[in-house]
């Protein structure tokens, strides 16, 4: 009897095993074919101007965007997931420096990565958000190209990504935006410009940064990764809804909540949000309000 028992776990455990190998090999095939392939698209032509303004506007961009997050304050890059089981992954080096972009990396290149989420080659760039910095307008786009093509040279190499299991499995599953190129509509133009004001037009186009993690409803559910909270609810429905606009600007600016939560930056990130304008504030408000 004992036997019959070993023998029927065994065979269970050898099942389980099969199907774990077959789920893990799917997910490395179906993660290597979108990893390599690569998508034909032709840059939108820009004009960048570089006056002191611009360059000025293009560097709070380079925060309220979070682009500082992934690629480090000098934006010389830097290590922000490293994890056997979910990959290793790098906010590239943005410079000029030793181990950054080459010195031949020019406005078209640029243009290709923000829009469409593309390396030079046409194969998509890893986790860069670029579903969201298509809609970014000419204006903007232009200011944040034109600060990090002057940016000083960061010297600062790194290994390649590696993609773990975990990583491939919920890419394969939908879970993990590993690949924002898929998301984007590559013929779309970029709009010239928005007024700064505060309307429901201008909280729209800037609360396309809030989507990755609230959704397009605002209305938040499942966690944005493994170990992360649910993601809050900030439509009307939610509780955020009950905040006065003043309440939800101390809120985006100190990281604390009118009920006197403390927000993690890395689940909640208002060191991004604290560089908006009150404009800018009042504006996404006014958006969330009117869902």
């Amino acid at each position: 009897m004992l036997k019959r028992i070993f023998k029927i776990i065994g065979i269970t455990i050898g099942v389980v095993v099969v199907i774990a190998i077959g789920i893990y090999v799917k997910a490395y095939l179906n993660t290597e074919n979108r990893r390599n392939k690569i998508f034909e698209v032709s840059p939108q032509q820009l004009t960048i101007h570089a006056d002191s303004a611009i360059l000025e506007h293009g560097k709070r961009l380079v925060t309220t965007k979070g682009c500082n997050d992934c690629h480090g304050t000098d934006m010389g890059g830097k290590v922000f997931i490293d994890d056997p089981a979910i990959g290793l992954l790098i906010g590239t080096n943005l410079t000029k420096g030793k181990g950054g972009l080459p010195p031949d990396y020019n406005i078209n290149d640029w243009v290709r990565a923000l829009k469409h989420g593309l390396r030079r080659d046409g194969k998509p760039l890893l986790f860069m958000p670029s579903q969201e910095y298509t809609f970014l307008t000419e204006q903007d786009m232009g200011a944040i190209i034109a600060y990090c093509a002057q940016l000083p040279n960061v010297d600062r190499e790194f290994p390649q990504h590696k993609l773990g299991p975990v990583g491939r499995i919920l890419t394969d599953l939908d879970k993990f935006p590993l690949f924002p190129a898929e998301k984007i509509d590559h013929s779309r133009m970029l709009a010239k410009e928005i007024k700064p004001e505060v309307s429901i037009e201008f909280g729209k186009y800037l609360s396309v940064a809030c989507e990755g993690c609230h959704k397009k409803t605002m209305k938040g559910g499942e966690a944005v990764a493994p170990g992360f909270p649910i993601v809050a609810d900030i439509s009307p429905t939610g509780n955020a809804a009950r905040w006065t606009t003043d309440q939800f600007i101390q809120t985006l600016r100190t990281g604390i909540t009118p009920e006197n939560k403390h927000l993690k930056p890395q689940e909640m990130p208002w060191t991004m949000t604290k560089a908006y304008t009150d404009v800018e504030l009042k504006a996404l408000h006014l958006y969330l309000k009117s869902l």
